[in-house]
């Protein structure tokens, strides 16, 4: 059997380690992955990224199975295009990725179906949006409404900032056409959590809960990143807490995609709030994130295959999920300077020779020069280790750490710690 993964960070690498397993897979490729990902037996890196190249190595390469880690590909329709040439792929289409790529479009579905979510507006017009801040509480989130890589969102603590902040985004453009739009919504206060789920548009059925950890500096301080590292399951998403989530969010989210007609199978991404008033729905995303997946793909028994292809056959309902005990921790390995400007091309050491109990690396902003493994990103490592409980995998990871070495490598001390 052959896959195609198409994403090229450590949820992808993440991804192809864990459907390797699988004696019926006989290669990998990741579009565009990175060289960290070769270094499973299975996998290949093929440099494609637009939608038809896609489409005509998946048609010649006679793919069997097509999964998207990229937000901004299925939003585009990939989905819908590899159907339309009954090709298996493993996604929202494109009405049901709107739920990801327009926070209006998603508000606007969550209020419609009685989702529990922070109160909110939305404004394409400066002055109408600058007028609305007067009449708001603060602090007061201000997002952009399209996909801004996991950075189009800020906390604004006064009337200044988020003046600022909405000149930012509808004046200055600064996340492009992503900011078009703006939700101005209500603050939320409390712990946030990670709920990845598979769904096949009859059920949805949620995986182990994860804890991300946001802002570049320990104890949540900073600027936000596309996330420092994880843990799973998330230690504050209690059994009172599940049991609002599948009530609040989960079920009538499943009766506003049966409703809109959303028949598909995919990965449903609930990012949630935990506050005293109950469970809040912050955002939807429509794949695995990352880098949730590569804390919690671990802590899964069960074959990922297998849970696959029960979602694209209607049998999700069927398939009972198996899941190691224990805790993961995932820490990120950055360059020196991210989430702003940083450098590349920094040789990695340790990549090839890694080797700790019960600990996995995937590589994320990773490239190749003249053999040797350097930096090509922000976030270039992903370090995830396993224990028997959290205070266990913490440690494990920051040991696992000091195998490896870059200038410049830059982590939090405090992944873990809750």
């Amino acid at each position: 059997m052959k896959i195609l993964i198409i994403g090229k960070g450590g949820r992808e690498h993440a991804l192809a380690w864990k459907l390797s397993q699988n004696e019926s897979v006989t290669k990998i490729y990741v579009a565009e992955g990175n060289p960290g990902c070769e270094l499973l037996p299975k996998v290949a890196c093929v440099k494609l990224h637009k939608i038809d190249d896609l489409l005509g190595f998946a048609l010649a390469e006679k793919i069997d199975l097509t999964i998207v880690g990229s937000e901004e590909l299925l939003v585009a329709g990939i989905v819908d295009k590899f159907k339309a040439h009954n090709l298996r792929i493993f996604g929202p289409d494109q009405n049901a990725a709107q739920l990801e790529g327009s926070k209006v479009f998603s508000k606007d579905f969550m209020k419609k179906y009685g989702i529990k979510t922070a109160a909110y507006e939305s404004f394409s017009d400066y002055a109408k949006a600058l007028k609305y801040l007067d009449q708001v509480n603060y602090p007061i989130v201000i997002k952009a409404s399209g996909l801004a890589a996991g950075k189009g969102v800020i906390i604004a603590p006064n009337r200044d900032e988020a003046e600022i902040a909405l000149a930012d985004m509808l004046l200055e453009r600064i996340f492009g056409d992503s900011g078009n739009e703006v939700v101005i919504e209500e603050f939320l206060d409390g712990v946030e959590a990670s709920i990845l789920s598979f769904t096949d548009s009859q059920v949805i059925i949620p995986l182990i809960s994860a804890k991300d950890h946001k802002k570049i500096g320990d104890g949540e301080t900073g600027p936000n990143t596309g996330g420092m590292g994880v843990i799973a399951p998330n230690p504050y998403v209690t059994d009172e807490v599940n049991q609002a989530f599948i009530r609040d969010i989960l079920e009538p989210t499943l009766r506003g995609i049966q409703s809109e007609k959303m028949d598909f199978a995919g990965v449903i991404f609930f990012g949630v709030m935990i506050t005293k008033n109950g469970v809040y729905l912050l955002e939807y995303n429509m794949r695995m994130g990352d880098p949730e997946t590569q804390a919690v793909l671990p802590l899964m028994e069960s074959d990922l295959l297998e849970l696959i292809n029960a979602t694209l056959d209607k049998q999700l309902a069927l398939f009972d999920i198996k899941w190691r005990s224990g805790a993961t921790c995932c820490v990120v390995l950055a360059s020196g300077g991210y989430p702003h400007k940083h450098p590349v091309g920094i040789d990695i050491c340790g990549i090839r020779e890694f080797n700790a109990q019960g600990c996995y690396l995937f590589a994320a902003g990773v490239a190749s020069k003249q053999n040797q493994l350097v930096t090509a990103g922000g976030r270039v490592l992903n370090i995830v280790a396993h224990g028997s409980d959290l205070s266990i995998a913490h440690e494990n990871a920051y040991n696992a750490i000091k195998q490896i070495s870059f200038d410049g490598c830059y982590f939090r001390s405090d992944i873990g710690k809750v």
